[in-house]
């Protein structure tokens, strides 16, 4: 429903806004989760954008990510969650579009000040870019690309429960593409680094934005082919294989960690 194209700004009243707050997502209780503010409904309630950034097309109407001042939240009438808190409640569009919109803000906040030179950067290339007043030295917001992958033997697959998280959940194995690295090579780099084995007949599955802070995340599957365990203790806080009917609590189907656990047992004979 977003479409990602070059938006001149308008300030019209009908532009749609995706609102945030200090890093959480700000809606009306009156609106549906999944429904961007109008301007003119969000000036009316929550005054004039403290920030703006141009997003696309939403629906066909200028669409833009603003931040708002806390002060004007009302608990009546405003909700305000972290973009974990929309995961299965809005549609992968709605999410995407959120995701976007956090990022672009957190990117224009980060880069007020040119990291060649030191001087103001103001918008360009049609909100796309910052460049610097200064030296011209331009900066696109920043994506990092992850691999994320399951782990399969046989009728089972590894999940694994990362430190420090209380093991809410159990879910597949995940980590940054190095400089120089293809995708393939992280995913086997990754297993053996967290959880000591070796893989292959690497696979890609497909990708999801991850806006925390600013992944794009390439799913695949992978084989299992020799060692035994060897837990990152920085890392990993457990990990075990794990069929159909016996696996631990796992992420939502929201998430490409989901899909690719989910896509795997629903495979099975």
């Amino acid at each position: 429903m977003l479409e990602i194209i070059e938006v001149r700004h308008s300030s019209e009243p009908d532009d749609c806004l995706f609102a945030f707050s200090r890093g959480s997502a700000v809606s009306s209780l009156r609106l549906p989760p999944q429904e961007p503010w109008r301007r003119r409904e969000l000036i009316a309630e929550l005054g004039q954008p403290l920030v703006e950034v141009p997003m696309g097309l939403w629906l066909g109407k200028p669409c833009y990510a603003v931040e708002v001042s806390a002060d004007r939240l009302d608990p009546i009438e405003h909700v305000k969650g972290n973009l974990f808190s929309l995961l299965g409640r809005v549609s992968d569009d709605v999410f995407a579009a959120f995701g976007r919109g956090l990022q672009m803000l957190s990117w224009r906040r980060d880069h007020q000040f040119c990291g060649r030179c030191g001087g103001e950067t103001d918008v360009a290339d049609g909100g796309r870019a910052l460049a610097c007043k200064a030296c011209g030295h331009s900066c696109y917001p920043r994506l990092s690309p992850c691999v994320i992958v399951a782990v399969t033997k046989g009728e089972k697959l590894l999940l694994a429960a990362a430190q420090g998280r209380r093991a809410q959940f159990y879910s597949t194995l995940a980590g940054f593409i190095e400089p120089g690295e293809t995708a393939e090579a992280a995913v086997i780099r990754e297993v053996r680094e967290e959880v000591g084995i070796e893989v292959e007949n690497v696979r890609y599955f497909g990708s999801q934005p991850w806006p925390f802070p600013g992944q794009l995340m390439l799913g695949f599957y992978a084989d299992y082919a020799s060692g035994e365990f060897n837990l990152a203790a920085d890392e990993i806080e457990d990990a075990d294989w794990y069929g159909r009917d016996e696996h631990p609590p796992i992420p939502p189907e929201a998430s490409i960690a989901g899909q690719l656990i989910n896509e795997f047992f629903r495979r099975l004979p």
